[in-house]
């Protein structure tokens, strides 16, 4: 799978760790930064950067890490065509891709520990989309999106 991954300054050891394991599994990383030592740095040009590749489809999926994660999710959501999902834990991991079809993962390196962040990043990638009456749900945000009237 092709992955960029962004992180503001709360965030590069645990991009660094997760580059790492995504590369140890095969995967195609894109580091969009920051790099270590840059000093702080602003998350929403990170979040357009890792969410205007996704949308044009030269990466599958994007991953965001920030602080808190918060600000990150409200800026990646910006975009027209994200689902990002701010996953603190496995049962929110879960829900952003099964029922959600999130492409955009972002984790809060101050919330979530280096090992659970793990599991949280092995569960988004091998937990799939369940389609049914979560596409009904995906078209309605997607008309949203369109700035079209749900009723």
């Amino acid at each position: 799978m092709r992955i960029a991954i962004a992180a503001d300054h709360n965030g590069v050891v645990l991009k660094a760790r997760f580059v790492g394991w995504l590369t140890e599994r095969g995967h195609t990383v894109d580091d969009r930064g920051a790099a270590e030592g840059t000093g702080v740095v602003d998350y929403p040009p990170l979040c357009e950067d890792v969410c205007r590749r996704v949308v044009a489809g030269s990466v599958d999926r994007g991953i965001v890490i920030g602080g808190s994660g918060s600000g990150e999710a409200i800026a990646c959501n910006k975009i027209r065509g994200i689902r990002a999902g701010l996953c603190p834990d496995l049962f929110h991991t879960q829900i952003s891709r099964g029922n959600n079809d999130s492409n955009v993962l972002v984790v809060g390196a101050k919330v979530v520990g280096p090992d659970l962040a793990e599991q949280i990043l092995r569960t988004w990638l091998e937990t799939p989309f369940k389609g049914g009456e979560h596409q009904r749900r995906i078209d309605m945000i997607a008309a949203l999106e369109r700035g079209e009237r749900l009723s």
